[in-house]
This record gives structure tokens, C-alpha cells and sequence, in this order.
């Protein structure tokens, strides 16, 4: 792994690790807890577990030019009617994409150092058992209803990670990718760039800055709306928030 790329091959694979794989041209990335004997608890809201939706308008064109075929693998069995926190093999995991380790406990200077969000956080990883301990009670007890921005799978694993929630309601998850597309969108529209530079260099120059700095500010390592809760105690508020 480096500065451009957290790539890992199986072999180096431990239970506990966070892992992703990017779908459809690097559109967004699909996250989950290894958990050994090549195994993977993750969070989706699509058919078959291999999160080949967003949550968006987008998914018109994403499924627009994907199979519609169910998965039927000889390990998982037929997951075609599965979502939310499920158990599937590494390969369907996977589906046909790249394997990478999600880092933990950067420093702030490689954290900006990797453009795109969705890899690696500043925050630091509870013990293996721990993360273990998470995602098994979450499979069976679930991690509430899937949202792009609040609660997608890079929120579930860094939840499993860390234990972190965030507090407040009006501001995004812990996902880095959503918090980078934000961070993006603010840097693009913000009104004051106008007045800092009138040059093409400048203005990207002051927008990337402003989308380093949003994405750093916005880290479940740096905020400071967030708390630590129990697993336990997490699934039984989501339940009390359900029957009101």
C-alpha cells in the first residue's frame, strides 16, 4: 500500500479488517469487515448484497447498464432478496473488483495526501475483538435503515471500527466519501472564491484547499459531534426509535 493506492492481496487479509472495493469506474466504493476464513459482514441496500445502488437518481444510470441476474454463488447461496446487514464470501463481496485495506490512525498529513475520500480517517481502530464483536451483533440485529449520506456502508464499518457515532442530525455520517462529495460540491459553488483570485490557477488553487480543509474537518477522527456508543446500546435506541 502507499500514498495513491491501499491494494491488498488476500493473503494479507486479518479478521477485523476494513475493506472496500471500488464499483463502476470508480464511481463510489462498497465497504465491509473481513472477519477470516474469507468471510465479509457489510452493510447494503441492494439485491443480492453487492451494493449496485446508491440510494440516488443516480442508480437509473447505474442500473441502466448493469446485470440484473441474481447472485447464486455455491458458498453464499442465492442473496438475490437479501439487504441490510448481511454475511457474504470475499468474491461476492468483491464482485469482480479490486480488494483494499481501509487505513486507520493517519496522520493528518497523509490523510490529505490521498485526494479521494472513502480511504482512511485520522481515527484510530478499537482491538480486533471489538470490531468482531460489532459486526457479529449487527448481522444479527441490524445497523437501521440504508442512507447515501447518514448511514451507508462506510458508515457501518468505521462504526465497527471505531464505535463512533455521530451525534447531531443535520450533518453527514462518518462516510469520507460522502463528506468528500460535499466537501467537493461547497469548494465549487462557494461564493467567495469569486473575490479571493480572478486567475484559472488561482481559483482551483483556493478551491482545493477549501475541499482539503472540508474533508479534514469533517473526519470521524477530527469532529467533534461524535460519541462513543456501545453496539448494544445503539441497536436497542434504533429499536425504541422504530415502535415511535
Amino acid at each position: 500500500m502507499g500514498v495513491l493506492s491501499n491494494r491488498i492481496c488476500r493473503e494479507d487479509l486479518k479478521p477485523g479488517d476494513h475493506i472496500y472495493s471500488w464499483r463502476y469506474a470508480y464511481i463510489y466504493a462498497h465497504h465491509g469487515i473481513y472477519i477470516g476464513e474469507g468471510k465479509v459482514i457489510h452493510f447494503t441496500q441492494s439485491q443480492g448484497g453487492r451494493e449496485i445502488g446508491t440510494g440516488t437518481v443516480l442508480d437509473r444510470v447505474i442500473f441502466s447498464s448493469s446485470s440484473s441476474e441474481a447472485s447464486n454463488c455455491a458458498a453464499c447461496g442465492d442473496q438475490s432478496g437479501r439487504c441490510g446487514v448481511i454475511s457474504s464470501c470475499l468474491d461476492c463481496f468483491l464482485a469482480d473488483g479490486e480488494l483494499y485495506l481501509f487505513q486507520y490512525a493517519v496522520s493528518p498529513a497523509l490523510f490529505l495526501a490521498k485526494p479521494r475520500g472513502g480511504t482512511c480517517t485520522i481515527a484510530a481502530s478499537d482491538p480486533t475483538s471489538e470490531v468482531l464483536h460489532r459486526a457479529s451483533f449487527l448481522l444479527h440485529n441490524g445497523f437501521g435503515v440504508y442512507h447515501l449520506f447518514k448511514n451507508n456502508c462506510e458508515d457501518f464499518a468505521i462504526y465497527c471500527k471505531t464505535g463512533l457515532l455521530v451525534i447531531t442530525r443535520i450533518s453527514v455520517g462518518r462516510s469520507g466519501q460522502a463528506t468528500s462529495l460535499l466537501a467537493a460540491a461547497s469548494a465549487i459553488v462557494s461564493s467567495p472564491l469569486r473575490y479571493l483570485t480572478t486567475s484559472f490557477s488561482g481559483l482551483a488553487a483556493v478551491g482545493y484547499g477549501m475541499y482539503c480543509f472540508s474533508r479534514l474537518v469533517s473526519d470521524i477522527g477530527v469532529r467533534r459531534d461524535v460519541e462513543k456508543v456501545a453496539v448494544e446500546m445503539l441497536v436497542s435506541a434504533s429499536a425504541g426509535c422504530q415502535e415511535t
